[in-house]
């Protein structure tokens, strides 16, 4: 459904997007993650029509998004990261809006607005102005403008950021059911419990992408042991194992440290650390890896190949670049 070949995206000598080649089946839905400056967003708008790439090809359902983007916009429904409908209208005025803007035929009109009202859950809502619905349903109403033209491809840039745990429940039990229409969706996040959720999934770092695939066999073939363990010392616990000969990364959470090292032997060298700097660990235990911990080391390694800046570091820093 949708191919990119060799995008590049420059502004200036900025390289925001950098040789990027994906295909995106019909019906998947695709999860992109990566730090801020990743080049997520600016993927998403040049498949979206609304830029033009620097070189190389995007095609949405075999259109050449530069030859006929008029026609790749009838195809696709594109939510950018801030809430882009008229604040001073309201719920139903946006949707007619919309109606008029992607020609929705008029016949039809009316039984549309009326089941995506329900589909959002706005309908007791319709005659609020956009500007005092809460951060949760703008974000549900601006998903509804957007299948206003019933498109193939959806196009979400990380739609659910800045609403409450339980707004972005719902706004995933909304996607799910898109997704269940057959259409195709592309959605950049933050949340790796977002990313779990996609057939597949693709991590972005300075403007390329490192990994592609199943974010279960992401996890899978993460090739490390992980381990958890519990102390009142916790941050000097990290601090005196973080260069430690097989420790690839560790963090601390509270009371918690979590450990990635190359493999279960390191774990006597460890506790003899910590026997000898005097801090008491309790709970020490081999969990199964997530997500972001076989991002977090893709992260790494791709570090491990550029040259050290000021920003490098073990530890939490290592979490909060993906995260």
């Amino acid at each position: 459904m949708i191919s990119i070949s060799n995008l590049t995206k420059r502004f200036g000598e900025t390289v925001a997007v950098k040789n990027l080649s994906l295909e995106i089946k019909p019906g998947e839905l695709i999860g992109l993650i990566g730090p801020d400056g990743a080049g997520k967003t600016t993927t998403m708008r040049v498949v979206s029509t609304a830029m033009n790439p620097t070189s190389g090809r995007v095609t949405v359902g075999s259109i050449d998004t530069m030859r006929d983007p008029e026609a790749v916009k009838k195809l696709i429904g594109y939510m950018p990261q801030r809430f882009a409908l008229y604040p001073d209208l309201t719920v139903l005025e946006n949707l007619n809006f919309f109606a008029d803007v992607f020609g929705s035929p008029r016949a039809q009109r009316a039984e549309l607005i009326h089941r995506l009202l329900g589909f959002a859950r706005l309908t007791e809502f319709q005659t609020r102005l956009a500007r005092n619905l809460s951060g949760g349903m703008q974000k549900k109403l601006a998903l509804a403008a957007t299948l206003m033209h019933r498109p193939q491809v959806l196009l979400l840039d990380e739609p659910t950021t800045g609403v409450d745990p339980v707004s972005r429940r719902e706004f995933w039990d909304l996607l799910t059911q898109v997704h269940l229409d057959g259409v195709t969706i592309v959605i950049c996040t933050p949340y790796l419990d977002e990313a779990e959720r996609c057939t597949r999934v693709g991590l972005m770092y300075r403007g390329e992408l490192i990994a592609y695939d199943d974010p279960r066999k992401l996890r899978e073939e993460i090739g490390v042991k992980i381990f958890e363990a519990q102390s009142e010392q916790a941050l000097q616990a990290r601090q005196s194992i973080e260069n430690s000969t097989g420790v690839l990364t560790v963090s601390t959470h509270g009371d918690m440290i979590r450990m990635i090292i190359d493999r279960t032997d390191r774990m006597a060298a460890i506790k003899s650390t910590w026997q000898a700097s005097g801090i008491s660990v309790g709970n020490l235990h081999e969990v199964k890896p997530r997500l972001e911990d076989a991002f977090v080391l893709m992260l790494q390694k791709t570090d491990d190949h550029r040259p050290p800046t000021a920003s490098t570091s073990r530890g939490n820093g290592r979490r909060s670049a993906v995260a």
